[in-house]
């Protein structure tokens, strides 16, 4: 799952109006955006494996620490404790902490069975949806479409890049997951590891979006 994970970062920014777009960004990724700091740090592994799934050539080899359940369970208390001692809003943490255990239970239905429930569990789970591509696509784009479409919704530009910023970014979104399926695989897995740290500045562009949208329902 990509695209997918964009689109639960939409929503949640419709369902938490408070927080910025780049926060619920990280929180949706934040399993990718972990996963390849390991990998560069040995602590996890992948392999590149053409041909292994229709729509994914990477074998997940070991990543209990990034994409455990137990650990995603984790990963979302940390965040939406820090979110609420820095904000004091509730709904907000939890939004986020739904948010982040959200990108395993979309993972599970598209990756081969490789997803533990905790480090160390010998039950791995995937549904294998990466084998079909039109089902890929379908609920790739599906469900970034409905997130989309809730937060331009809920919020209006004020100005260019409010519009133009948001546009560009779904663009890139959809190119670089047109080019994962479609693409040649990475050459190396630490080219991999290394692009994928690419997923970090989509934080900081949703933080900027943000700046430039208000909600709809306040007046120009």
């Amino acid at each position: 799952m990509f695209l997918g994970h964009y689109g639960v970062a939409f929503a949640a920014r419709r369902a938490a109006p408070r927080a910025s777009l780049g926060t619920t960004i990280l929180a949706a990724q934040l399993l990718d955006e972990l996963w390849p700091v390991l990998l560069l740090l040995g602590v996890e592994r992948v392999r590149i494996v053409p041909g292994l799934m229709t729509a994914s050539a990477l074998d997940f080899v070991s990543y209990p620490i990034s994409h455990s359940l137990l650990t995603a369970a984790g990963w979302a208390l940390l965040l939406a404790g820090v979110h609420f001692a820095l904000r004091r809003r509730g709904r907000d943490a939890c939004i986020l902490g739904a948010a982040v255990v959200s990108h395993w239970l979309l993972d599970a239905p598209m990756h081969r069975p490789d997803l533990p429930l905790w480090p160390g569990s010998r039950t791995l789970v995937g549904g294998g949806l990466w084998n079909s591509v039109p089902a890929t696509l379908a609920i790739e784009l599906g469900i970034l479409g409905v997130g989309l479409a809730l937060y331009v919704r809920g919020t209006r530009a004020r100005d260019r890049v409010g519009r133009w910023g948001l546009g560009a970014m779904v663009a890139l979104l959809v190119v670089l997951f047109v080019g994962a399926v479609y693409g040649p695989p990475p050459p190396s897995e630490r080219a991999l590891a290394l692009s994928s740290l690419g997923l970090w500045l989509f934080v900081p562009w949703g933080w900027w979006i943000d700046r430039h949208r208000a909600p709809a329902s306040r007046s120009p």
